[in-house]
């Protein structure tokens, strides 16, 4: 008979203990985030009368390895949103938080279409920044809130990983006869693309009470190709297109956002600071010794 060991039999059960903490502490933290982020929304909720939605694509690490999962939008997201929606009085209004650098065209017109027919006031807040499906979503908005530094992107069609403009441009470029037949076929899909686009923007603007002309003319600055898929639309720039919109972005959102911030494993974040808000006077900064 092996005589009972108290030592080993502590050292054992620490030893196991530590495993399962060291497995089960992501899925803690993941549990404890999120209802940190939950109690966050029901304080804007409950400041602004509202329903909040929220859909913030930032890179998250999961899993005890911490691999990274990068996020875009998807029908996954459009099916939540949809319910979100559905479950939200008539009378009720919706202020939906978005950060994205885009997605699914599909999925995004989906969430679009739905807000816009939503029949008490939609805001879209942008903290940072909503790109191509992101900017979809925010122009079916009642009410476009941004942060006076955040930015909006263009939503010309993606064919793949190009450009459905600078497909079109190799029919300018080139004579028939010489263009294969894959690109004559992408070049079809893409002037379809442009030209449903166009279409559903000035349809999407006009519900919104927009003038034909008007909802024509931001069709046109944003669908075409004009700008690169990324380059970012400032508040200045959206606001001579004739957009609504306002930089009162509350500052829960803000406290939310913050919630999101996830750095990948052990490493620092690339940008610090003194997360105090500070005064302008000079004797209500902090002095250098």
């Amino acid at each position: 008979m092996v005589p009972y060991d108290p030592f080993s039999y502590m050292f054992n059960l620490m030893w196991f203990l530590f495993i399962f903490l060291l497995i089960m502490s992501p899925w803690i933290r993941k549990m404890s985030l999120q209802r940190a982020r939950e109690n966050a929304i029901r304080e804007i909720e409950k400041k602004r009368g509202s329903r909040v939605i929220t859909m913030i694509h930032r890179q998250e690490s999961m899993g005890f390895l911490g691999i990274p999962i990068f996020r875009f939008i998807n029908i996954e997201d459009s099916e939540r949103v949809l319910r979100a929606i559905r479950m939200t009085p008539d009378d009720m209004p919706i202020d939906f938080i978005i950060h994205t650098p885009g997605g699914l065209a599909l999925a995004a017109t989906q969430i679009a279409n739905a807000l816009a027919k939503h029949k008490a006031p939609v805001r879209v807040i942008i903290p940072h920044y909503a790109m191509s499906g992101g900017t979809l979503i925010a122009l079916a908005a009642d009410e476009i809130i941004m942060d006076e530094n955040a930015v909006l992107g263009p939503v010309d069609p993606q064919i793949g990983q190009m450009p459905a403009a600078s497909i079109l441009k190799v029919l300018e470029q080139k004579e028939v006869k010489d263009i294969d037949d894959q690109t004559l076929i992408l070049a079809d899909v893409s002037r379809k693309a442009i030209d449903q686009m166009k279409d559903y923007l000035q349809k999407l603007l006009t519900s919104k009470g927009m003038s034909p002309e008007q909802a024509s003319k931001i069709a046109e600055e944003l669908a075409v190709g004009k700008f690169t898929h990324d380059y970012p639309l400032t508040v200045d720039y959206l606001r001579s297109l004739g957009l609504k919109i306002s930089t009162d972005v509350p500052e829960e959102v803000y406290a939310l956002m913050d919630l999101y911030d996830q750095p990948m494993g052990a490493q620092p974040p690339s940008v610090q600071y003194i997360p105090v808000p500070y005064r302008r006077a000079d004797q209500d900064l902090p002095q250098q010794k």
